[in-house]
């Protein structure tokens, strides 16, 4: 592989893996909100916010169907929507954090946890497909993609590996018979 194109790919791998960790931290901030608002600030927020596209268009169905959402969120689901947040948003703050820092033992828990959640969102998306939930699914694919491929190479490349491998005898280092 040419070193531009890897140079590419490490940029792309740094860039998606910031991303990643920013959404982690979003989902920090939005679970701990989560924790402190009732279902009535939230109903009442998505009412303020949506006033001024239901006095223009009061059929607008995404503002319908926000106003509507909001107004029958119950105590037990925001407690489930913030244990879900914070849970996912700390695991992936921590794993991001670990691979930027080049830890080898991360790379394969954020594989496996990407994976899961892939997983989890291709049943949601037959479930009930929304294209924001497809794209998130695509940059998660894509983000295990990287990951496999840098874990290859950071593994290859790992000074406790390549030691480990000089110091077994190789093929070539044998005496030759005459």
């Amino acid at each position: 592989m040419s070193a531009k194109r890897r140079s590419l790919l490490d940029r792309t791998f740094f860039v998606s893996l910031v991303l990643k960790g920013l959404d982690g931290a979003v989902e920090l901030i939005a679970g701990a909100a989560l924790l402190v608002v009732t279902p009535a600030q939230i109903a009442a927020v998505t009412r303020a916010l949506t006033r001024h596209e239901l006095h223009e268009d009061p059929n607008d169905p995404i503002a319908n169907a926000l106003v509507h959402y909001t107004s029958t969120v119950s105590v037990s689901a925001t407690l489930f929507g913030a244990i879900y947040l914070l849970a996912h948003g700390i695991v992936k703050v921590v794993l991001v954090v670990a691979v930027l820092r080049n830890r080898l033992w991360a790379y394969p828990w954020l594989i496996a946890f990407l994976v899961a959640f892939i997983g989890y969102q291709g049943y949601e998306l037959i479930v009930h497909f929304t294209w924001a939930l497809a794209a998130l699914t695509a940059f998660d694919i894509f983000i295990v993609v990287l990951t496999v491929r840098e874990y290859r190479v950071r593994r290859h490349h790992n000074p406790a590996a390549t030691r480990a491998s000089a110091e077994r005898p190789q093929a070539s280092d044998a005496p030759e018979a005459e």
